[in-house]
C-alpha cells in the first residue's frame, strides 16, 4: 500500500470513498511533534476543492486511471457524443463531466477522458481554445488604452468580454477554465 511519501501533483487517490486529484502538497516537519503533509485535493466528481492534513507515512489508496484521447463530435441532449480516436468507437458522456468549460468546446475538438476500468472518472478539455467571433459591436482604432471591454458572441454560442478593438470574424484564444479572453490569434 502507498503512503504520503508517494504524493505528487496530479496523483489520483481514493479518499473518503471518493476520487480526488492532488492539486498541491507540502511536507511539514515542525520543531516539536510529528511530521505531516498538508495537501489540497480536488474532487473529480464535483470539482470541489478541500484542504486536508495527513500524518507523515499515513497509508493512502492510489487509483490507477487510464487516459484515452477522444474527439468531441456533437451534443445530444444532456450528453456529449465523443469518438475514440484509435478505435472510432463512440460513447455518450454526461455533460457534467466536462465542467464549466463545455460552452467553449467546438465540434471535432480533442479531449482526454480518464477511465477507472470502464467507468468514466472525469474529462479534461483543452485549457486554451481558438474560437471565432460571430457577433460583437464594431471596434475602432485607438480603443486600446482604456482597458474597456464589450461582449462578444463566439461560434460555440458562448458570450465573453473582449477588448474594444475586437471585430466580427476575429479568432480569439479563450481560457476554458475561466471563460476569459487571452489574446487575438488572427484578425
Amino acid at each position: 500500500m502507498a503512503d504520503t511519501s508517494d504524493f505528487r501533483n496530479g496523483l489520483i487517490i481514493k479518499f473518503k470513498n471518493d476520487l480526488y486529484s492532488i492539486v498541491e502538497f507540502q511536507h511539514v516537519k515542525p520543531g516539536k511533534g510529528g511530521a505531516f503533509v498538508r495537501s489540497t485535493l480536488k474532487n473529480l466528481r464535483n470539482g470541489k476543492v478541500l484542504d486536508n492534513t495527513f500524518r507523515a507515512g499515513e497509508g493512502i489508496e492510489i487509483v490507477r486511471v487510464e487516459r484515452r484521447k477522444y474527439q468531441y463530435l456533437y451534443r445530444e441532449g444532456d450528453f456529449l457524443v465523443c469518438m475514440d480516436t484509435g478505435t472510432y468507437e463512440q460513447i455518450n458522456v454526461p455533460a457534467e463531466y466536462f465542467g464549466s468549460g463545455v460552452g467553449y468546446l467546438k465540434e471535432s475538438e480533442e479531449v482526454d477522458i480518464l477511465f477507472n476500468g470502464e467507468e468514466i472518472v472525469t474529462v479534461e478539455i483543452p485549457i486554451f481554445v481558438s474560437l471565432k467571433v460571430i457577433e460583437t459591436e464594431p471596434g475602432f482604432r485607438g480603443d486600446t488604452a482604456t482597458g474597456a471591454v464589450k461582449p462578444a458572441k463566439l461560434e460555440t454560442g458562448a458570450t465573453i468580454n473582449v477588448p474594444l478593438f475586437i471585430n466580427v470574424d476575429d479568432v480569439l484564444r479563450v481560457d476554458t477554465r475561466t471563460g476569459e479572453y487571452v489574446e487575438r490569434v488572427k484578425a
